[in-house]
């Protein structure tokens, strides 16, 4: 701040350009020059335009709720959805966190095929974590920009109605159907849902299920325009050490073919299935995105090229608000 302030004290009094040319130069000192942001300004117009009353759910993982960083522009650009007319639904993991606490209390965590095997204790803390805890964390951040958001559970208001997946995975759920009343009331109040990912069976009993899961069924029920999946890698890559592979828009038909042949494969696989899913169950498009990258949904939501991956059910044409189909 001193070193802008010396430099507009430094530049005596002029033409009417040099006082531009000086104000461009203490703009571009703090990122972008007036024409910047301008041009990101117009750019973003048609798409808040289209958009305005759209829900998007935005799935976080529970990696990405350790960064402070992170999650301050995560928070910021969940109440920029807001302010400007869509409806943000947050979903939310704590794979991570659950871990950490089973491990403090001496207790070993099992893996199956990448889901937690899951007994009364296990659950127990998984509740703990995910409505407690890390939940209590997302809302901290949003609600610093006034009381906006809502903490939930899957079991609230019969939400997720879920199934045992395996009984050998004890109790770890799959989506049965959704109820999605009690997030449409939350939507109805201008509210944003933060959505704990544990269901309930037909007997009561809760389940722990994984998060990508429950963000591409609500995305469904809820007919949303974007479901939006927060990882730790650029979108889909066709070679995953070459970040330059990034494939910015694909069909689910480009994708399960890419799968069939091998070129979509390893970690990649998991990640676009989750797209995939959230497009069946009736979301009108799906995104993979770097949870990394600050204000990374703004960037992929409001610019004509985007920066990480959007999946839709098919090729659709061109429009001033779609990204262009990049080879």
């Amino acid at each position: 701040m001193t070193e802008n302030l010396a430099i507009q004290k430094s530049t005596p009094a002029g033409t009417a350009a040099d006082q531009k040319r000086s104000n461009n130069e203490v703009s571009a000192m703090r990122g972008y020059s007036p024409e910047q942001r301008t041009v990101a300004l117009i750019e973003a117009l048609p798409y808040i335009q289209r958009f305005r009353g759209a829900i998007v759910v935005i799935k976080l993982g529970g990696n990405a709720i350790v960064d402070d960083e992170v999650m301050r522009t995560f928070a910021e650009d969940i109440v920029m959805l807001r302010s400007v007319g869509l409806h943000p639904v947050v979903v939310h993991g704590g794979g991570p966190q659950i871990g950490e606490l089973l491990e403090k209390l001496g207790k070993k965590s099992e893996f199956r095929d990448g889901l937690r095997v899951t007994d009364e204790e296990t659950l127990d803390v998984a509740r703990m974590v995910l409505v407690g805890k890390v939940g209590r964390q997302i809302l901290g951040h949003i609600n610093m920009h006034g009381a906006l958001a809502v903490g939930m559970s899957g079991e609230d208001g019969g939400l997720l109605q879920a199934k045992v997946r395996d009984p050998e995975l004890g109790l770890v759920g799959d989506v049965e159907s959704v109820q999605p009343a009690i997030v449409e009331r939350l939507l109805a109040e201008d509210l944003i849902p933060v959505i704990s990912s544990i269901g309930v069976d037909a007997t009561g009993q809760a389940l722990n299920i994984n998060a990508d899961t429950v963000a591409g069924a609500l995305g469904g029920a809820l007919k949303a325009e974007k479901v939006v999946y927060l990882t730790a890698v650029p979108g889909l890559l066709t070679d995953v050490d070459d970040p330059s592979s990034l494939v910015a828009r694909a069909t689910v038909e480009e994708i399960e073919a890419g799968i069939a042949d091998g070129s979509i494969n390893g970690g990649m696989v998991p990640k676009v299935r989750a797209c995939i899913d959230a497009v069946n169950a009736g979301a009108v498009n799906a995104h993979m995105l770097d949870g990394r990258v600050p204000h990374v949904l703004l960037l992929e939501l409001f610019t004509d090229a985007g920066i990480g991956t959007m999946i839709t059910a098919e090729d659709q044409p061109n429009t001033s608000t779609e990204r262009p189909r990049e080879s």
